[in-house]
This record gives C-alpha cells, structure tokens and sequence, in this order.
C-alpha cells in the first residue's frame, strides 16, 4: 500500500483517468474491429526479448530497458533481456519461432505496451501503446498486400470520426533509390538518410549536407529536393516524376517499379479516400530504418503536425529469415498513445461519462437492497451497465449522484412493485419494464466528445 507524502509522477509513463480510459478503449475496440473484419487474427507477444534480438535493429541501445533482479549477481548485472521497443522485432522472432504452426501469407494484428527510453515529451513516452498490424510471407508476399495494409488503416482511422481528420503519405524507396542511382550518387543510403531530415532542417541545409556528406555536386542536389517536392493527392505524380527523370538525364529500372508499386497504391486507396482520412503520394518520405525495401507511410495528425506521424511503416523483404526460407513482409504501426494522450490532456476529446453504467438503481432504503441488486442482474442479462446507489439518500441526492459520474438514468422501484425510470437530462421519467426497457444506443455505452480545441486550423 501506498503511504506517506503524495507520489510524484513518473515523466514519461501516462496514466488515464477513467472517462480519458474510455476514450482509449473506444480507439481500440474500434481497432480491432476493423482489423479482424479485414481478417487480421490477434497475437500477443511476451515483453522481453533477448538484448541480441532487440539490438539488431540498429542504434537503439539507449532505448532499451534491461531486466535484471534486485540482487542480480550475473557478471553483466543483468539477466540479457530487455523490453521490447516496438511490436515488430518481437513479431519477427514470433514468425521464425511458429512458422510450422502458421499459415502464410500470415495475418496479424497486436495492440500492446511498448517501452523505450527516450526522453519524455508531448506524444513521445517510454511506456505507451501500439497498434501494428502485418501481412508476412514465405519467400515471396505479393504487392498487393501494400496496398491492403493502407487500405485496412485507412477504413480504421476513417471510423474514428471524433479525431482531427489523418493525412496517409505514402513513397517508395524503389522509386527514391532508381532516381538518386540515376544521378550517379555513390552512398544511396545516406542521401536518403539526408532527404529524410527535410521534416526537421530547412532544405538549403539539407542540400549543404547532401553535398559535404554525401558527396553529391550541386545540380545532384537540387534534384534530389526537387524529387521531394513532389506531393499528389493521385497519379498526377508519376508524370511530374518523369519530367523530373528526363530532365536531368536519369534512366533506371528501380525508378519505373517504384513508380508502378506507388501509382497502384494510391490508386487501390482512392475509394477510401475521404474528408476524414486521405492519402498524398510524398516523395520526401523515405523513413530512417533501413530495413525497409520498397512502400513507406507516415501518418499526419491535421491540425496537430507537431506531434510527428502518428501511424508508420511499410515493405520489408526480410523480416525474418532461417535457413529453410525468407519471410518478406509488409506492415503499419499507430502510435496509439502518441495520438489520444496529447489531445486527452488538452482536453480536446472526453468522454461523456466517467462510468460505464447507464442506470443508477435508486436504495429506498437498506432492507430494499437485495431487491435493488436482482433488479440490476436483469438489466445486466440484457447488456444494459448499471450499479446501485451505495447508500439510501434521499432520492434526490441519488439522482445528483448519478448526475456527477454521467450515469444519464436512475432506475425507481415503488412500494406497490412498479418501476418507473427518469432521464436525469430532461426530466422526464416514465413507466418501465426492466425485462423490456433498454435505453437508446448512443446511452449504452461512454459516448467521445471532441471539443473545439481538438479542431484546430490546418493546411
């Protein structure tokens, strides 16, 4: 038990209210509802993994948290296991371990708690939630599936009607790699390790670095930031992209299928496409991990674009592999946490109760409890959420009760048996039947409220 002086918070680790919990969980159901109808089956990985596992992902040694006991007397001072950072380092050794038990290509979908440790700030935490969902083959994965996963995210996002409205931008690192080797630029991979920071630097610095660091002339340069100028709401890129190419000379066979793979996304995503959720092809998205291989997203919060993408991923030929096959993958991750707590702590989405009940079954007094309760199981049998006043008030101090946690009925039993149930909003109250009455839809359950604040002016 907690006790003593108050505790201090722990920066980094947020914890929800309970009408803030609600909105949360709405997200989620919300998500795995759209997942599983997309037939996407859910998996859950254990937290740790080995420090050899976590650590091949590159320069992440300083986000991992080590396990280790209290009294560890290993020479390392540690047992060798860390939690996980993300969903898909564990998902890949989820794949190598149950791949005789799985059928391919593999869907799945994981909502879980990740940990990193970096330093705390609005929409970044060390411990928050994520919602991946992947697509995995064996040996080969059609291209097909990177337009499904945009699709599935998209149709979930577009659910979520009381968040600002989602920006999917979408590249491919086939058609960035093509063009810069077209060029002739030596290091691909540090000039689109370079084109990437065009969210952070101004584009004369990132042109300054292309030419000091990566080796590039000055003519090289302005094409590789005219390439990420490029930005399409459909396939009006691909021609400005060609223009581009001929302009300055380039011919490649990586270009023409980056161009193809991206101008079908986009296109397989144009049906779903609306004032809610919408995709931009944007040639200035190339994502720093470089074990992706051809489709990447980000996702902007409208509105709210100093939070980050929100939502990222995209094609990786080798997710996993051991010496009997490859698993090539395609996948997206939302940053659930990083979307919902900023606005949750802003204020700019609420819930409009802090409980789960509907009805509050009004206590005459204390001897009417056991029948208050078998009144309540009733309701319960039908799906209807509801408690019973903790004490026998005078009524109204039970209605006001139920008016502070948002319960929007209060359920009357009288001497002579007939009940009668009141709308604490208008007032009006009415005969029931507790086997019959239910309440309207939108009283079931916590409804999301967003606020003028969560609507704020955007491009």
């Amino acid at each position: 038990m907690a006790t003593g002086k108050k505790p201090t918070p722990l920066s980094g680790f947020p914890e929800l209210l309970p009408a803030q919990r609600a909105v949360e969980q709405q997200v989620l159901d919300t998500l795995r509802r759209v997942f599983e109808l997309h037939g996407f089956g859910n998996v859950e990985t254990r937290a740790v993994e080995p420090l050899d596992q976590l650590l091949r992902k590159g320069d992440t040694s300083k986000e991992v948290y080590l396990l280790r006991r209290l009294h560890e007397d290993s020479a390392e001072g540690h047992a060798g296991l860390g939690l996980h950072f993300d969903l898909t380092v564990p998902f890949a050794r989820y794949v190598l371990e149950h791949a005789g038990h799985l059928e391919f290509p593999f869907r799945r979908h994981q909502i879980q708690k990740v940990w990193r440790g970096e330093r705390p700030q609005d929409g970044r935490y060390r411990e928050f939630t994520q919602a991946d969902i992947d697509i995995v083959g064996r040996d080969e994965l059609g291209v097909h599936h990177d337009v499904e996963v945009a699709r599935v995210m998209l149709d979930a996002l577009g659910r979520l009607d009381f968040l600002p409205p989602v920006r999917l931008q979408v590249n491919n690192r086939k058609l960035i790699q093509g063009f810069y080797a077209g060029l002739g630029a030596a290091d691909l991979d540090e000039v689109m390790r370079l084109v990437d920071k065009l969210d952070k630097l101004a584009p004369e610095q990132v042109h300054g670095l292309l030419v000091s660091e990566a080796g590039l002339d000055a003519r090289q340069a302005d094409a590789c930031l005219a390439l990420a100028t490029i930005r399409a709401s459909d396939e009006s890129f691909v021609d400005r992209v060609r223009a581009l190419a001929a302009e300055h000379g380039v011919d490649h066979p990586l270009l023409d299928e980056g161009l193809e793979e991206l101008a079908a996304l986009v296109r397989g995503c144009a049906s779903l496409a609306g004032e809610r959720a919408t995709i931009e092809a944007d040639l200035s998205i190339a994502r720093g991990l470089d074990y992706y291989t051809g489709t990447v997203f980000e996702t902007r919060l409208l509105g709210h674009e100093s939070l980050g993408s929100i939502c990222s991923g995209g094609r990786y030929d080798a997710l996993a592999a051991d010496h009997r096959a490859t698993y090539p993958g395609v996948g997206i991750s939302l940053g659930v946490s990083r979307l919902l707590v900023p606005l949750l702590n802003a204020g700019a989405l609420v819930a409009d109760r802090s409980v789960p009940s509907a009805v509050l079954v009004a206590l005459a007094d204390e001897a009417a409890r056991p029948a208050a309760d078998a009144l309540a199981d009733r309701l319960r049998a039908r799906d209807i959420a509801c408690e019973v006043a903790p004490s026998p008030q005078r009524f109204g101090k039970q209605i006001r009760f139920a008016e502070r946690r948002g319960i929007p009925y209060v359920w009357f039993t009288g001497d002579d048996g007939a009940h009668q149930v009141k709308d604490i909003r208008s007032g009006e109250q009415t005969d029931a039947d507790p086997d019959v009455w239910t309440p309207p839809a939108p009283d079931l359950r916590p409804q999301v409220l967003a606020t003028a604040s969560s609507e704020e002016t955007h491009p």
